[in-house]
């Protein structure tokens, strides 16, 4: 007898069938899309709320789901569908905003591993995990943005300092809601 535990509810769903998972993909990837166009306008890019759903997401389902629907998310942009915060497109990925995107997929990985490892019901570990996930996004943004500006100082001013805050309470947004939604639910027997 296998008992499920009730911290990656989106996973549990996944695992009532094909559909079921084709559905929470698809539903996923738009979900972050809906939260790309949630942001501050700043320069060289917004700070958009996709890290945040990234996360939340990557914490409620587990490594393995959130992979599958970052890539979706990804593809989607990559064809030409305005899912990210300022369009989509291969030539909006290489712009400044392409080492941000980059950073989406490992750091998705990264919380989805360490929810299936428990960190996602403890909520100090979870912090650690959404900081830590928002600093695999900022270093490769940060990568990416000194590779096109020339120069380390400028891309960490413009392209780090100013998102910490923003990443602080991302972070401590996705710890509430994550405590919220696997709150008062009761590990399932299965047979």
């Amino acid at each position: 007898m296998e008992i499920l535990t009730p911290d990656r509810p989106l996973r549990r769903m996944a695992e009532r069938g094909l559909a079921w998972q084709l559905a929470l993909i698809v539903s996923g990837s738009w979900a972050i899309a809906l939260s790309a166009g949630i942001n501050v306008p700043m320069i060289p890019v917004p700070m958009s709320m996709q890290s945040f759903a990234i996360i939340l997401i990557a914490a409620l389902a587990g490594r393995t789901l959130a992979t599958q629907i970052i890539l979706a998310y990804l593809i989607q942009g990559a064809v030409g569908m305005p899912v990210f915060a300022g369009g989509g497109g291969l030539a909006y990925m290489a712009g400044p905003s392409g080492g941000y995107l980059a950073g989406f997929l490992p750091a998705a990985m990264l919380v989805g591993h360490l929810a299936d490892q428990g960190w996602n019901r403890r909520p100090g570990l979870l912090m650690l995990a959404a900081m830590a996930a928002h600093g695999v996004i900022l270093l490769l943004g940060l990568a990416w943005l000194q590779s096109l500006m020339g120069s380390v100082t400028a891309a960490l001013q413009a392209g780090v300092l100013p998102f910490i805050p923003g990443m602080l309470l991302k972070s401590a947004l996705v710890v509430l809601l994550v405590l919220i939604v696997t709150a008062n639910r009761r590990p399932e027997r299965q047979s």
